[in-house]
């Protein structure tokens, strides 16, 4: 099977331009291809690590990935599936950003002698004169075309804002200077970028003429990582200080069986074979395909021991009931109030909950407990001293946290 085959079988190629092209490219280590990442946030979360995954693949096939930080165009916000137009982020805020990015990057690409390359697009998009964009980049476009586009059809109900509406502009023109500084010759994308990818192939060949090699090639990443990458708590992140490996591991862990195997192929590095085998797997077999996903996953992004120890407590937790290696939170004095601290406040504390609203609606519906017993009221206080043993609180079906002071 040649590697744009295994793609395909995969399930990770919704859309392409000249595909005989692209065959030819990734199946000879030709591609140059580049994937954007806005550092919108301080870490990348599971939507961008399907990226990541897709890229470190093309590069074990000998293809070179340009991973773009996007240092500039951040300075604007990407409007797709957006229903209001993004916060302003400081030059500060974005660096750090970009910072924390590249190390993180750096765990699943190559970067070393030349192997791929990581570029800031802030380098060529902050420098550029008004006046010149609108002559030799605007007059490319028509405004026609990209208000048809679907990044900016939620947006228009609300109000698109001429800042967000050249946010299309400035991803088309990184594709025109990956093309021209490193001979970049093919760009992947979500289902939503699709417009702005289209953009940067017709600039260069207006630029640069027919003759000029560009190509797109879309993946259902981004979409399918939005998805993918939220849950009630906010996003899950790479970042073991925002989400812990055990957590990490029992996301996938919990995922539902019609997507387990979906995940298995785009996401994993084994075999077409080996996951071929599971595709007639029921009942109990399902969730060992749920370990078998969630411990790849987690060892691909916090190590084979972090996988280990994470698989080892979820077995202990909830095959034999042995709270002992479930993950652990310690209360500090300042997170009590008179020496109480209550049941909301212990659920956000222990990232159980994301605010204290969302905490209400779980205790309302009766999915809290504390030490085994269903907690109904929100108003319910715990003292310094009731911690002094550990207490066991638990969210929904799978959600556990030992609470110590």
């Amino acid at each position: 099977m040649t590697v744009y085959e295994d793609l395909v079988a995969r399930g990770l190629i919704a859309q392409v331009t000249d595909e005989d092209e692209i065959k030819e490219l990734v199946n000879t280590g030709k591609a140059i291809f580049y994937i954007g990442f806005d550092p919108t946030a301080d870490s990348l979360h599971v939507g961008h690590f399907m990226a990541l995954c897709l890229m470190k693949r093309l590069q074990m096939a000998g293809n070179k990935p340009i991973a773009l930080i996007g240092g500039g165009t951040a300075m604007i916000g990407d409007p797709s599936g957006r229903s209001d137009m993004r916060q302003m982020m400081t030059p500060e805020t974005i660096q750090h950003n970009c910072d924390c990015f590249k190390e993180q990057m750096s765990k699943f690409i190559d970067f070393s002698e030349g192997n791929a390359l990581m570029v800031n697009n802030a380098d060529w998009l902050m420098g550029l004169n008004y006046i010149d964009v609108l002559r030799e980049v605007g007059a490319h476009f028509s405004v026609n075309r990209m208000l048809t586009a679907e990044c900016y059809k939620q947006r228009m109900e609300k109000g698109l804002s001429f800042l967000e509406f050249n946010y299309m502009i400035m991803q088309s023109y990184d594709f025109y200077a990956l093309f021209q500084k490193y001979g970049c010759n093919m760009q992947f994308g979500g289902d939503d970028q699709w417009s702005n990818m289209l953009g940067g192939t017709e600039l260069i060949r207006r630029k640069l003429g027919k003759d000029a090699y560009a190509m797109t090639i879309n993946l259902l990443l981004n979409s399918e990582g939005k998805k993918m990458g939220k849950t009630q708590s906010g996003a899950v992140w790479l970042d073991p200080n925002k989400t812990s490996p055990f957590d990490f591991y029992q996301y996938w862990r919990n995922v539902a069986d019609d997507d387990v195997l979906k995940c298995i192929r785009m996401l994993t590095f084994l075999p077409l074979e080996e996951i071929d085998k599971m595709d007639g797997w029921e009942g109990s077999q399902l969730n060992t395909a749920k370990e078998i996903l969630a411990f790849e996953l987690t060892k691909m992004v916090h190590g084979e021991e972090e996988a280990q120890k994470s698989q080892d407590a979820a077995k202990a937790l909830f095959s034999s009931g042995n709270a002992e290696n479930m993950p652990t939170v310690a209360l500090e004095d300042s997170d009590f109030t008179d020496g109480a601290i209550d049941i909301l406040g212990l659920l956000v504390k222990s990232s159980l909950a994301s605010s204290r609203s969302e905490g209400r609606r779980a205790v309302e519906q009766g999915g809290v407990s504390v030490n085994g017993e269903k907690v109904t009221d929100i108003k319910t206080v715990y003292k310094m001293d009731d911690f002094q043993d550990g207490m066991v609180l638990k969210k929904g079906k799978k959600n556990f946290r030992k609470i110590l002071k």
